[in-house]
């Protein structure tokens, strides 16, 4: 069977590319499926592994390939010149060649590479994403998309949430995962509806978001959602205040009225049914103070996908006084920079820092420069959703996650898209006045006989 999901997955590369070549009109179900897969790859089985690790204690099991990527690939061979001056690439090659080089450093080399792989296919989405970002109507087919996903992943944790479970995780596998995967949900989402949106499905994609987040009762992700939504509101009126912008506001009161006591009553359930024993908060700190080691000791770092083997097996976990159980001694250091350190070391951890922060920074200055453009809006949203996620990172790590990496991917893929874009409308336009510019003759020399 293994064999036949392998091939099924490369065929479908032959198909897509044929399909949005011979139907040019219907790439629109192309971007939609984009936003959509990230959470369903898991539900339905839509990838295949070429090599499965699937005992290794790593984030990263072995080479996968998924639908998402056969699709972002062939959407970027029917694209004209997608990585023709594309924004943040740069800091996308930068994080991957870190993590190459930790495949150097590594002790087991080929796990680290399985970081690698991840990176590029996670790459694929990002060009694929920024290469019809900028387009009329491309980015609601998208966020479409996105809101199917949290629809999905909403109804999936009501039903687990009737059928008892405390913290529901939908089908991501964790609560903490689902939690931070909907911010790149939540807010380009509410975005769009405060850039002038009005589809319903939209709407309700971002409602349906905001219950899975409080019925995962994951304090990080309850608690940096709610504060992308309240910075979202608050740069989006000083970026351009509308009428319609305030309807929005108003809507999502609403839609608190709603959340608030669902989050109350999910939050009190989890700690009256929670024993002493299932690792106390200050547990966290043991964890660090193992990376931390772990990072002194290798200031290139252990390699990728390298920490849980590492802390075990080099006795950091021990040193640092981690509990000997399970659940404990086969996690990461809930804390990206210093998982990223202690992996990937001092280049790795500046890539990861460059990796973040610039297309934050890079949104932030198109959204402000361009205030009367709608896409600013959407990138002001995307860029929200990274740097609440890049704060989030301070208190977990599975951002290193592909299922993370893509929707990041996405959020990426639009603010370097409609940066890119209107570059070239700028450029046109120059274009265009030029060619208008009428053309003075050419002055008549005079000879006068000598």
């Amino acid at each position: 069977m293994r064999i036949v999901g392998i091939l099924l997955v490369l065929l479908s590369i032959p198909a897509f590319i044929a399909w949005l070549r011979l139907y040019p009109r219907q790439r629109k179900w192309a971007y939609l499926a984009i936003g959509l897969l990230p959470f369903v790859i898991g539900a339905f089985n839509l990838d295949a592994a070429l090599l499965n690790w699937d005992g290794w204690p790593g984030y990263v099991k072995g080479m996968v390939v998924s639908l998402l990527d056969t699709l972002a690939f062939a959407i970027l061979v029917t694209s004209r010149r997608p990585f023709a001056g594309l924004p943040l690439l740069g800091v996308f090659l930068f994080y991957i060649l870190a993590a190459c080089v930790s495949v150097a450093v590594s002790t087991l080399p080929m796990s680290s590479a399985f970081y690698a792989f991840q990176l590029l296919r996670v790459l694929l989405v990002f060009a694929a994403v920024a290469s019809f970002a900028g387009q009329p109507g491309a980015v609601r087919w998208l966020c479409i998309g996105l809101a199917l996903g949290a629809i999905f992943q909403g109804v999936m944790t009501i039903e687990q949430k009737f059928s008892g479970a405390v913290q529901a995780s939908g089908t991501m596998g964790h609560q903490n995962l689902l939690g931070l995967m909907l911010h790149f949900v939540t807010l380009p989402l509410l975005a769009l509806l405060l850039a002038g949106e009005r589809n319903k499905l939209i709407m309700l994609g971002v409602l349906a978001a905001l219950i899975a987040v409080a019925l995962g009762v994951s304090r990080g992700a309850i608690g940096f959602v709610a504060l992308g939504i309240a910075l979202l509101f608050l740069l989006s009126m000083v970026r351009r205040a509308t009428a319609h912008k305030w309807k929005i506001v108003g809507l999502a009161v609403l839609a608190m009225a709603v959340v608030v006591p669902i989050t109350v009553s999910s939050i009190q359930e989890r700690f009256v049914s929670r024993s002493v024993y299932e690792g106390p908060d200050g547990e966290r700190l043991a964890f660090e103070r193992a990376a931390q080691m772990m990072w002194d000791d290798h200031p290139l770092g252990v390699g990728a996908n390298q920490y849980v083997v590492t802390a075990n097996a080099q006795g950091y976990s021990a040193r640092a006084g981690v509990i000997w159980n399970y659940a404990s001694r086969s996690t990461n250091v809930h804390h990206l920079y210093l998982l990223t350190g202690a992996e990937m070391g001092w280049l790795g951890f500046i890539a990861l820092l460059a990796f973040l922060a610039w297309p934050v920074a890079r949104g932030f200055h198109f959204a402000f420069l361009h205030r009367r453009d709608p896409r600013g809006d959407v990138v002001l949203g995307a860029s929200i959703a990274i740097f609440v996620t890049a704060l989030h990172g301070l208190i977990e790590w599975v951002l290193v996650t592909g299922h993370a990496q893509y929707v990041l991917a996405i959020s990426m893929g639009i603010i370097a898209g409609s940066i890119r874009q209107h570059r070239r409308e700028l450029v046109a336009r120059r274009q265009a006045k030029a060619a208008r510019r009428p053309v003075a003759a050419p002055a008549v020399k005079r000879h006068v006989a000598a």
